[in-house]
């Protein structure tokens, strides 16, 4: 089942409209429609957003579309579910059926120039490498270039945003705990 078709069925579940999911979440009635057709792919914090005002969590929400995986150890690339904007900034998520999880693994792809946006902040702690590329790491007022083999570990409390400055795609390897997508 595809993102749009689950959420489609967990607001009618809650016989929510587009638009009252759309006022509680703070996302656009529009927004929440092209994600429901698949013609989008929302951001973490969009979906997490619109998951919030259905009442569900991201990891509860990805555990229920990928059930059909075997529990295994091991991940395929094919396996990772994406769960960001695969044009711009992929997420996809490692070990996404694993039980009871107590950290978010991610495989992140910057297209050239992309950027999260606006600073952000979440109830977590964060870390990463920079595999390739160069990434600008913004975490409060600490702004830092890195380049491969550089890290990060970081109180996710504090508002931070990533920006690939390279001519060419940046990837990163990242964990979250706890696992708030």
């Amino acid at each position: 089942m595809k993102i749009g078709d689950k959420l489609r069925e967990l607001r009618q579940r809650r016989k929510l409209s587009v638009r009252e999911v759309a006022v509680r979440s703070g996302v656009s009635h529009s927004s929440i429609s092209l994600i429901e057709r698949d013609m989008i792919s929302p951001s973490l914090d969009t979906l997490r957003a619109v998951l919030d005002a259905l009442g569900t969590t991201l990891s509860g929400f990805f555990l229920d579309l990928k059930s059909t995986l075997p529990q295994s150890p091991f991940y395929r690339a094919a396996d990772l579910t994406e769960i960001g904007h695969a044009e711009t900034i992929s997420h996809r998520v490692i070990g996404l059926d694993y039980p009871n999880k107590s950290m978010l693994v991610l495989h992140e792809t910057y297209a050239p120039g992309a950027d999260t946006g606006e600073a952000y902040a979440h109830s977590a702690q964060e870390g990463g490498m920079v595999l390739s590329g160069a990434i600008e790491v913004t975490v409060g007022t600490n702004v830092q270039l890195l380049l491969p083999g550089d890290g990060y570990y970081f109180d996710s409390r504090l508002p931070h945003r990533f920006r690939n400055v390279a001519d060419g795609r940046s990837e990163i390897v990242s964990a979250i705990t706890p696992p708030t997508y």
